[in-house]
């Protein structure tokens, strides 16, 4: 039995100045958003928007996350050898839709409190919002039903090498 050894590979000069200028660009961007966000918004409001991104993360993790894994899991169960395309787009089109719910859930919310001025949120935010959702599973059942059939197809098409 031959067994070498082989040192770990250490990263480049060049990948080490890439990720040390992604980092610096990351923290700068930080320090930018801070600082509009410090400058923009009054005082008062900020406990409010903290809560909104703290309930938006905790709602990511621990209901929109823990779905898309388990539907990834039950994707692969259910057809054994489904096609991954099939799992990413059910995937996709969870996320799209958890994420155009986060965005507009405020606006459905304000609107149902009352705004003060009935010009500024003029749309039905909820009706829009199940459209759009409506659409979102069309066009995703549509495109799993295709990719399926396109594997299916592939799969038994005779090979080449089998004369």
């Amino acid at each position: 039995m031959n067994t070498t050894y082989t040192a770990p590979v250490l990263p480049s000069r060049r990948m080490f100045a890439i990720r040390l200028a992604l980092i610096i660009a990351g923290v700068l961007v930080l320090a930018v958003g801070a600082y509009v966000l410090v400058d923009s918004v009054a005082l008062r409001r900020l406990p409010g928007l903290a809560l909104w991104i703290g309930a938006a993360i905790v709602l990511h993790d621990a209901v929109i996350s823990p779905v898309v894994f388990g539907l990834g899991i039950l994707t692969r169960r259910a057809g054994h050898r489904l096609a991954g395309g099939i799992i990413v787009t059910v995937q996709a089109v969870i996320v799209l839709g958890s994420l155009m719910t986060l965005i507009v859930l405020p606006a459905i919310v304000a609107q149902r409190i009352g705004p003060k001025n009935p010009t500024i949120l003029p749309l039905d935010y909820a009706l829009n919002l199940g459209l759009f959702w409506l659409a979102l599973a069309v066009g995703g059942a549509l495109l799993a039903v295709w990719l399926y059939l396109r594997t299916r197809r592939a799969n038994q098409r005779p090979s080449r090498l089998q004369s």
